[in-house]
């Protein structure tokens, strides 16, 4: 089965879905964000999950859809929080409606969120809850992280992959456990496949920090160098203030002080320290480990190998995006 095929069955499944309710200035920026696109990566995962144990993805779609609305409700905050213009090359809920907007419909895609459970039996429903609640307050976590790092200097590596563990890949992961849970496969295979999910949600970040600063305008979707703009202390950074000389690292801690109007200077001389101290190899080479890092825990699963093999195929169709 491949990975069109569910994305089609899953934007069918959205699409039959009312979203506009009385009062529309709640319910619009909901629909809005939900109609932006985007690959839905997450919930074709629960239903390659559901597939790939029981064979019938269909029964996975209430799921997908809670993971694909609570992954939403989290973009609009997050750029609120991040004063961000774009998302998926259109403006984001709060810039076309309001901040107060964008908080309260948040909260309302959160609670939506939940809903969705409620198409299963009591036991998957618990399983799938309570999964839900511990993923759901991982990614706060990690986002509180994230805002706290802006303001620290002494950020370390080991303290951003926990970071984006929690604020990404703790998503992927359960996105693949929830599919494992609606197929009510054994507690081993879930937990594998959460694994799996977990470490190529960290190669899929940081892909993204990456493609932040070095994609292409065009197809990225988002505003290149957003996180220079905001002094994001990604692995980019981070490693660059390992390996760069004083001269560098005292550029790259200067203009990380600084929140400017006019940033086009600002991006072009923190790339050109990354490409002068060979960052862009450094986190393409970290990306293919926890790549890898994911496939050794296919070897473990206990499915037929053809299964393996597609679950293979979606990491490294993944790894191959541009945008």
């Amino acid at each position: 089965m491949d990975i069109l095929h569910y994305q089609t069955a899953f934007l069918s499944y959205l699409a039959s879905k009312n979203w506009i309710h009385e009062p529309k200035n709640l319910y619009e920026p909901i629909d809005y964000i939900l109609q932006l696109g985007g690959k839905r990566i997450r919930p074709v995962l629960t239903l390659m999950a559901t597939d790939i144990f029981s064979g019938d993805f269909k029964k996975a779609l209430p799921a997908a859809l809670a993971v694909e609305v609570f992954h939403n409700f989290t973009l609009v905050h997050d750029d609120i929080m991040d004063a961000a213009p774009l998302r998926r090359g259109k403006a984001t809920v709060h810039e076309k409606w309001d901040i107060n907007t964008g908080i309260l419909s948040g909260d309302a895609m959160l609670i939506l969120a939940y809903q969705y459970f409620e198409n299963y039996e009591p036991v998957v429903f618990q399983k799938l809850a309570k999964l839900f609640s511990k993923t759901a307050l991982e990614v706060c976590d990690g986002q509180q992280l994230d805002v706290d790092f802006e303001t620290r200097s002494d950020v370390t590596i080991d303290e951003y992959i926990n970071m984006i563990r929690l604020k990404t890949s703790v998503l992927v992961a359960a996105a693949l456990k929830m599919g494992a849970i609606v197929a009510e496969t054994n507690d081993e295979n879930a937990n594998l496949i959460y694994d799996f999910g977990l470490n190529l949600g960290l190669a899929f970040q940081l892909q993204d920090d990456f493609l932040d600063t070095f994609g292409d305008p065009e197809t990225f979707g988002k505003q290149v160098g957003g996180d220079i703009i905001e002094n994001k202390k990604t692995y980019l950074y981070l490693k660059a203030l390992e390996v760069s000389s004083e001269n560098d690292k005292g550029k790259l801690k200067y203009f990380y002080r600084k929140k400017l109007k006019e940033n086009s200077v600002k991006i072009a001389d923190v790339r050109r320290v990354f490409e002068l101290n060979n960052i862009p190899t450094l986190i393409k080479e970290e990306i293919e480990n926890y790549t890898q890092k994911a496939f050794e825990t296919l070897s473990k699963m206990d499915i037929e190998e053809d299964a393996k093999q597609q679950l293979k195929n979606f990491g490294l169709w993944l790894m191959d995006r541009s945008v």
